[in-house]
């Protein structure tokens, strides 16, 4: 029995942690209802996320823990605050975001990631919600930051008014990349957005971020695991207290 448990969670790592996705097939009839349910209800992602881990068969192997602590450690995040999942690629995490995230008619999503790379876009769209893609430019607080902070400002009927999504390096247009000001976080908070930072540019293990202070509501990343396979694991890290039922909604 052992063996074949052993088999069954190798071949379907999905399940390895009794990860079960609820069916949520029912949806209110107006956009009111969602926005009442959307307030008072904490995200699907944590909702899957935290019966994930408190499932009475939970276990963790060495490497899972391993890589869930580089995790957390390269980002100067703990497992207090923050939910850390495994996922096959980065596209994938995304995509968890994407199915996962309240998006409705009357709330945003604002992108600074690649467009052909952020599967989130086409899933906040299929769900009525506003899309903005925002080009790298903006995120230069010494040139065209003032525009981003000005979609910050916009008044929005619903609270969060959505999702902000940005890279933790950019491109500088000849073959490097640039940083990103993490300063993006704070003043996207202030201003009832949830953001969620794309770390998985960053070298693997080299390259650390202090997110402490900023604490973003999504992380992206990837690190090394020796003696693994693969050898390199895409995490995405979630807020718990971003997404708490009792949270408030501003």
């Amino acid at each position: 029995m052992q063996y074949v448990e052993q088999y069954v969670l190798a071949k379907y790592p999905e399940y390895c942690n009794g990860l079960c996705l609820p069916d949520r097939s029912d949806h209110e009839s107006s956009t009111s209802d969602m926005i009442t349910r959307i307030q008072l209800s904490p995200s699907r992602l944590v909702d899957t996320l935290t019966k994930k881990t408190s499932f009475q068969g939970n276990f963790m192997s060495i490497p899972e823990i391993q890589a869930r602590n580089r995790a957390l450690d390269s980002c100067g995040l703990t497992a207090e605050d923050y939910l850390v999942v495994f996922t096959a690629t980065v596209r994938e995490a995304l995509t968890m975001v994407g199915d996962s995230y309240p998006f409705f008619r009357g709330n945003y999503y604002m992108t600074v990631l690649p467009e052909d790379e952020d599967v989130i876009r086409e899933v906040a769209a299929s769900k009525d919600a506003k899309v903005v893609g925002a080009p790298a430019a903006w995120l230069d607080l010494r040139i065209k930051g003032s525009q981003l902070s000005q979609y910050f400002r916009r008044k929005c009927k619903c609270s969060p008014k959505g999702l902000f999504a940005y890279p933790a390096a950019c491109s500088n247009g000849e073959g490097g990349f640039l940083r990103s000001s993490m300063h993006w976080i704070s003043e996207a908070h202030r201003n009832s957005w949830h953001v969620l930072l794309d770390a998985a540019g960053l070298e693997a293990g080299k390259e650390c971020l202090s997110l402490a202070l900023h604490r973003p509501d999504f992380v992206t990343c990837t690190v090394d695991v020796a003696h693994a396979h693969p050898s390199k694991v895409t995490c995405l890290l979630v807020r718990r207290k971003s997404f708490e039922t009792d949270a408030p909604s501003a």
